[in-house]
């Protein structure tokens, strides 16, 4: 049974999904950056999946760095799906109840900024390694604790609420997984800038994003925030900085 934070997050990408493509600055090279990591590695051809596919970006390029595989994107939004090649392989599931049932287990798991919506995101990444046939790849990409300092510094000294989501740590993530199985490794930092806080926080709602199961600011908080948010003294703009775990391992 989902619960209504779970009924939310399904909700706010629904109604972004016509717009998500435009807004997706950070996902879509962080999805190139996945699909040819895992193209540097022998994968069998087979069953491959991509978990938790929004609109397509990961399961996409992974087609086109393999031409001859094709990949079935799995995600628990109705409309996201919907941008989809009319083509392809698509199935409506909620990742917190488990994954699919396949006739074979997959040769690949893939998954892109999906893994920290899903409940205990840990188990759910020891559940998905689980489910793969022997020898099989798993790859992801997952925003990581240390993600925002700009937004926890300006949140500090405001005393106001810091209303971002918290995300697994490095360790949680590859403690998961046995170190002779992790075939690479690696956190990519990725800086977002604007004009205003306003619409360095509106990129959320863009895409969908934006949903927090903490209680929203209020206007006065809202201003003591942005109002204690450092500008950077380069380029005399607001920053958001990213902490992305690369992982892929083999089993």
């Amino acid at each position: 049974m989902k619960t209504n934070w779970q009924n939310l997050i399904i909700k706010n990408f629904d109604e972004a999904s016509f717009r998500y493509n435009k807004g997706a600055t950070l996902q879509i090279p962080i999805a190139k950056l996945l699909a040819l990591e895992c193209s540097r590695r022998n994968i069998p051809n087979g069953l491959w999946v991509d978990l938790g596919s929004g609109t397509g970006f990961l399961a996409n390029e992974l087609e086109r760095l393999n031409q001859n595989q094709t990949v079935t994107r799995i995600d628990s939004s109705a409309k996201m799906l919907e941008h989809h090649p009319s083509d392809s392989e698509t199935i409506l599931f909620d990742l917190n109840s488990g994954l699919p049932e396949w006739i074979a287990p997959p040769q690949l798991i893939a998954s892109s900024f999906v893994l920290h919506w899903l409940n205990k995101p840990e188990e759910r990444l020891k559940e998905w390694f689980t489910a793969l046939a022997p020898g099989g790849w798993l790859a992801i990409a997952i925003p990581v604790e240390g993600s925002f300092p700009e937004w926890h510094k300006a949140a500090n000294k405001a005393d106001a609420p810091c209303t971002a989501m918290s995300f697994p740590s490095k360790d949680s993530i590859l403690g998961v997984i046995k170190g002779e199985n992790i075939q690479f490794q690696k956190i990519e930092i990725f800086t977002q800038e604007s004009h205003s806080v306003t619409s360095l926080l509106k990129t959320f709602v863009q895409i969908g994003g934006h949903s927090s199961p903490r209680p929203s600011l209020t206007l006065t908080e809202w201003r003591k925030l942005e109002k204690a948010w450092e500008i950077s003294h380069k380029s005399n703009l607001y920053k958001m900085t990213w902490f992305i775990q690369i992982l892929i391992v083999q089993k």
